[in-house]
Parts: C-alpha cells; sequence; structure tokens
C-alpha cells in the first residue's frame, strides 16, 4: 500500500491518495484534482474511488469533478444528504481495492456527518486511519460550524459531547501503530492547537492528546468548546457546496473576464487588491480592501472568505497579468470564484494612495491617536499591546468599523504587519475624511 500526503500550505490542508496494485483511491481531495492524476499517470493507476469524511467548511472538494472526469465512485455517509452522485458509507460497510480494504466508522463530533476511514493491506500489514477533521494530531475538530448548515444540524454542545463518545469508544479495537493521517495541521481553522505534524500513531495520540485523558464529559465539553478561533464568513457557503457538488476547477477560473490597465472601476462594488501592500499603498482603487497574496505562507484565501460575504460580488486586483490564474486558483479553493465581477490590473498611476505612519511622533504620543488593534479575539486575552487601543477583530472590522471614534487620527496594528494592511483599507474606506495609518511591520518595535 502506497499513502501519498498532499498538502495545500494556505489553507493547512491535508489530503491524500492511496495506491494498491494499479489502483488509486483518494480522501478529501483539495479543488485541484490535477495533481492526483498526475499521481496516478505516475504509478500507471486509475483512480476508482474518493472518500468524503464530511462536507468540508474550509475548503472546496474536487469529489465531483474527479467522479466526472475518470468515473471514480464517491464514498460518503447517508447523513451527509449529498445531491452528488454517490454509495453511502458507514458503520459496517467496507470496500476492497486489491490488497486494502477500506472501512467506515461513523465519528461524530466535528460535524453530525463525519467518517474516518480505516485502509488495512493484506501486502504489507499496514494500517491507516484517515480522521477527516474528527482527530487531529494534538487535537480534535472544532463542534461549533454546522448549528445553521448542512443537510444535519446540531448545536456546538451537542457536538462536543458526541466527540467526546467518538474519542472514547470508536476507536479502542484499533492498535497503537495504527498511523493516523487528519485533514487539517496546524494553521487550519477547522480546530484549535493543532501539532505541526502531519502524522502521527493512534498509539502517540492516546498518550500525548488531551482528548484521550482520562476525564468527565463536562470537563471534555468545556475544554473543546473553549478559546476556538473564528469562524470565517464562508465556512457555511462551502459546507452547502460541497454536499452539492462543485463546478469544475479551471472552467470556473477562466470564465472570470479580465481587463488590463483599468484606472477606476464601479464604486458600488468592494474591490479586494492582492498586491504587496507597498504596491497597494503607492497607489490603489477606491472601495479597495488589501488581502494580500504574495505567497503560500499569506492566508488569502482564509482573509478573502472573512472579510467578503458569500455571493458578494467583487472586482479582484493583481500585479500582473501573469498572476490571474495562480490568484484565481487561490480565490477558486474558497468557491468565491463566481462572485469575481472581473480580474483587474491598474495603471500606473492610480487614484488613491496613502501616507505613511510618522513612527517617532506616534512612539512620542501614543495617546494621540486612536489605536485600533485587529488582532483575533484569543490573541488579546492576554491584554493589548497598547493599553488606550480598542479591539475590533478583522474578521467582524466591516460590520464595526462605525463604532470605531474618528476624533483623532487612527492607527491600526496586527500581530506582525499582515493584517493590519487590510484593516487599514477598511477603516481609510469607511472613514475618508480621518487620517488612517497602517502600523504595518513596524508593530515588531513595540
Amino acid at each position: 500500500m502506497i499513502i501519498k500526503q498532499f498538502k495545500d500550505e494556505a489553507l493547512a490542508h491535508y489530503s491524500y491518495a492511496i495506491i494498491s496494485g494499479n489502483k488509486m483511491a483518494l480522501v478529501d481531495p483539495a479543488r485541484d484534482p490535477f495533481p492526483y492524476y498526475s499521481f496516478a499517470e505516475k504509478h500507471n493507476a486509475e483512480i476508482v474511488a474518493v472518500f468524503e469524511t464530511h462536507p468540508h467548511a474550509d475548503f472546496i472538494s474536487s469529489h465531483y469533478q474527479i467522479h466526472l472526469e475518470t468515473g471514480a465512485k464517491i464514498y460518503t455517509s447517508e447523513k451527509v444528504g449529498a445531491d452528488y452522485p454517490h454509495i453511502g458509507f458507514d458503520e459496517g460497510q467496507n470496500l476492497k481495492m486489491n490488497d486494502v480494504k477500506f472501512s467506515a466508522i461513523n465519528t461524530p463530533g466535528h460535524s453530525p456527518d463525519s467518517i474516518c476511514i480505516l485502509a488495512e493491506s493484506t501486502d504489507d500489514n499496514k494500517k491507516a486511519l484517515f480522521t477527516g477533521d474528527t482527530l487531529f494530531i494534538g487535537n480534535v475538530g472544532r463542534p461549533d460550524l454546522r448549528e445553521d448548515v448542512g443537510n444535519m444540524k446540531a448545536t456546538r454542545e451537542s457536538l462536543a459531547r458526541s466527540m467526546y463518545h467518538t474519542v472514547q469508544n470508536k476507536f479502542n479495537d484499533l492498535s497503537d501503530d495504527v498511523i493516523i493521517y487528519p485533514a487539517h495541521g496546524a494553521g487550519s481553522l477547522c480546530g484549535k492547537n493543532m501539532s505541526s505534524d502531519s502524522s502521527s500513531t493512534l498509539g502517540n495520540e492516546r498518550m500525548g492528546n488531551w482528548a484521550f485523558k482520562d476525564q468527565s464529559e463536562e470537563e471534555f465539553v468545556k475544554e473543546l468548546l473553549s478559546d476556538q478561533p473564528f469562524i470565517p464568513s464562508y465556512f457555511g457557503h462551502d459546507v452547502d457546496t460541497n454536499k452539492k457538488g462543485p463546478e469544475k476547477f479551471m472552467k470556473s477560473i477562466w470564465s472570470v473576464p479580465f481587463h488590463a490597465c483599468v484606472s477606476s472601476l464601479e464604486e458600488k462594488y468592494l474591490v479586494v487588491d492582492a498586491r504587496d501592500e507597498s504596491e497597494f499603498k503607492a497607489g490603489h482603487l477606491a472601495n479597495s480592501v488589501n488581502i494580500m497574496a504574495r505567497s503560500e505562507k499569506d492566508k488569502f484565501e482564509t482573509w478573502l472568505g472573512a472579510i467578503v460575504k458569500p455571493n458578494e460580488k467583487f472586482f479582484l486586483v493583481i500585479n500582473a497579468s501573469n498572476d490571474y490564474q495562480s490568484i484565481m486558483e487561490r480565490v477558486a479553493k474558497i468557491g468565491y470564484e463566481s462572485q469575481v465581477l472581473a480580474v483587474v490590473t491598474l495603471t500606473a498611476n492610480p487614484e488613491i494612495s496613502d501616507k505613511k505612519i510618522d513612527l517617532e511622533k506616534f512612539k512620542a504620543n501614543t495617546e494621540d491617536f486612536t489605536i485600533v488593534d485587529v488582532r483575533n479575539t484569543s490573541e488579546v486575552e492576554n491584554g493589548l499591546k497598547f493599553e488606550n487601543a480598542i479591539h475590533h477583530p478583522l474578521n467582524d472590522l466591516r460590520e464595526t468599523v462605525d463604532q470605531i471614534p474618528d476624533n483623532k487620527a487612527i492607527v491600526v496594528h496586527c500581530a506582525g504587519g499582515y493584517r493590519s494592511s487590510a484593516g487599514h483599507s477598511i477603516i481609510k474606506n469607511a472613514k475618508p475624511n480621518t487620517e488612517v495609518f497602517d502600523l504595518s511591520f513596524a508593530v515588531s518595535d513595540f
């Protein structure tokens, strides 16, 4: 049994290909199916199965496209209520693929319809458990994403209790040497305090994962519900899109119009500017929000889906025409490509530029400024960086910006400089008659 792990750095998402002989199965594939096709070709293998552990909230899966293009059957729990062609895969059901047997384990907790996939090879005696968003390395999946979306809805408390029983009972018959392959790692918003390790063993998790500790249900539920990260706006949208079956990846990307050297756009629409902050501040269009997409290390997908609402139309500004495909691929990973009115590049001298902050003046008299901290709520629990700052998390800022006083110049900061550029542009759009400055990477001076 050959197991290949694929990683999407920006979303901290892991997907998997499993090969036995001339056949291949996939688990929780990312939006772009072509890396899996390439891997199958390399091993002269036919893709015959796609397993979906649950309807994902943080990315769009390519399960339906792979089915259409390869004929592979999709296996998922009947509890999903999937609208795409599929075979129900729940506890007691299994699939034989040459020397590998796949078995379903219903593991509610992250979602009511979650399953884990156990793969057992008679050829080399390997056992692997693909845990989706149920069991992570060092933690378990968050239980608060299915209160309003999906075929089955459930409160966060009821799912937390389900997760307790899943951890207590569902893996008891499996040996310590079973390899654990999760759908996410550190940096994902599908859980908290995840390890940077990409795999583990069930034995290691039994020893080191807090969820396996001897504890009461009430203790478990309290810990699981506390300090979960914020929920981006797009999460519910992606659950429903994955349940339905998304459009084909490349077709959806290249259907978006492109316009070069634009000097203005319809101001009634939001403009998402994906360029570096230095280029954005040198010149941008009205109503622009700077969400940088310079590399995979930038959490562009997450912040696009947190700041822009599902079904909200927007223009997308890129640095150069040859960035079109790479940036649109990132937009499509969260299913927002249909919301893009057009992808554009700008003229040499866009109409609006931003003034740099006078750092010495700010350092000497911070009380002369309204300081806005756009970090996440969990980041400010130990206090604000500036004692006179006000806290407005970036994911809520477009809704709360009117609450920010504008009788002084405003300075925006985050933890390292990336998010403050987006926060600065949101506030500046809402308060055109007030000076608004981005502390940017100079926040490290404080």
